[in-house]
C-alpha cells in the first residue's frame, strides 16, 4: 500500500498537494464564494437583478470607457517608453548600474504610498507648488490647481503618474530578455551589412517576443484593475473605473441592502473582461507572429 502511495510516478503529485490545497483555500474558493454572492438578493434568492443594476447604472459605462482608455494608452506608452530604457541599460555602458537603481526605485514603493505621496504633492498648498515656488517657476501667491483639471486632462495627468511606477517593472522583464538573448543572431545582422534599426525590427524586437508577450499580459492586467492611485487623487466618483467601483461598493455604501453583492458582480465582471482581453492579445500576437513566420 505504501508503495502505491509513493512512487516516482506519485511523487511528483505529493509535493504539489500542498500549493494546491493553498490555492483551493485562499484563491479558488472565494472567487466561487464571490460569484456565487453576485447572483443572489439580500434574502439568498438567485437574482440577476445585481448585474442588471450594474448594466442600468449611470456609471458603469462611464466606468469602462475610463478603465478601457486608461488601460490602452498606459501600456502603449510604458511599453515603449520600458523597451528604450531596456536597449539602453542592456550596452552596458558607465553608470548603466546607477542608472538601473535608480529606475527600480518606484518599484520599492507600496501603491498606497505612491498615492498618499502624488495626493500630498498636487494639492493646491502641496509640495509640488511649494517646489515650483521656490524655484521661481510660479508665484507663491498663483499656486497650480493640479486637481482641478477637467476629467479628461486629469486622466492623462493620472496616466503620466502611473507610468512612472509601472514603467520600471515592465523594464526589468524585457531587459532580462534581452539579456538571455543569443548576440550571435545580431552580430550576424550586422555582418550582412543590416542597420541597426533593422537588426533591432527584424532580429531583435522578434526573438524578444516571449518577454514582450509577458510584460505586456500583466501590464494589461494591472491596468484594467487601476484604482488605487485614481481614487487617492480625486476620489472615488469623479473619475470612476470598474474596479473602483467594487471598492466602493464593498466598503463605502451602506445604504444598500445588496452592496456586496453589486460587488460581488462587479469583480465578476472586472475578472471576465481581463481574461477576454487577455486571450484576444494571446490570439492576435500569435497571428502576428505566424503571418511573420510564413513571410519569412
Amino acid at each position: 500500500m505504501k508503495k502505491l502511495l509513493f512512487n516516482k510516478k506519485t511523487i511528483p503529485y505529493w509535493l504539489l498537494a500542498p500549493t494546491a490545497i493553498y490555492f483551493f483555500i485562499f484563491w479558488f474558493r472565494p472567487v466561487i464564494g464571490a460569484v456565487l454572492m453576485s447572483f443572489k438578493d439580500p434574502s439568498g434568492n438567485f437574482t440577476l437583478l445585481n448585474y442588471s443594476m450594474i448594466f442600468q447604472s449611470a456609471d458603469f459605462f462611464p466606468s469602462l470607457w475610463n478603465t478601457g482608455l486608461f488601460a490602452i494608452v498606459s501600456v502603449t506608452i510604458e511599453f515603449f517608453i520600458a523597451l528604450l530604457l531596456a536597449i539602453l541599460l542592456n550596452k552596458k555602458f558607465k553608470c548603466s548600474g546607477l542608472l538601473l537603481f535608480v529606475a527600480m526605485i518606484p518599484m520599492a514603493i507600496p501603491p498606497a504610498l505612491i498615492g498618499i505621496m502624488w495626493r500630498t504633492g498636487f494639492d493646491y498648498f502641496g509640495w509640488v507648488n511649494s517646489l515650483l515656488a521656490h524655484l521661481g517657476i510660479i508665484s507663491a501667491s498663483c499656486p497650480i490647481n493640479w486637481l482641478g483639471w477637467p476629467n479628461a486632462q486629469l486622466l492623462i495627468f493620472v496616466i503620466i503618474l502611473d507610468a512612472w511606477t509601472v514603467i520600471p517593472s515592465v523594464m526589468i522583464i524585457l531587459l532580462a530578455g534581452l539579456q538571455g538573448m543569443e548576440k550571435e543572431m545580431q552580430e550576424a545582422g550586422y555582418t550582412f551589412g543590416a542597420s541597426k534599426a533593422k537588426v533591432l525590427w527584424r532580429i531583435t524586437i522578434p526573438l524578444l517576443k516571449p518577454s514582450i508577450v509577458t510584460a505586456i499580459i500583466l501590464r494589461i492586467i494591472s491596468a484594467i484593475q487601476v484604482w488605487m492611485v485614481i481614487v487617492m487623487l480625486i476620489n472615488f466618483n469623479r473619475i470612476p473605473t470598474l474596479l473602483s467601483k467594487v471598492v466602493y461598493y464593498a466598503n463605502l455604501v451602506q445604504n444598500l441592502p445588496n452592496s456586496k453583492a453589486l460587488a460581488a458582480a462587479y469583480s465578476v465582471v472586472v475578472t471576465l473582461i481581463v481574461a477576454i482581453t487577455s486571450i484576444v492579445y494571446l490570439k492576435l500576437s500569435g497571428a502576428v507572429g505566424s503571418k511573420a513566420k510564413e513571410v519569412k
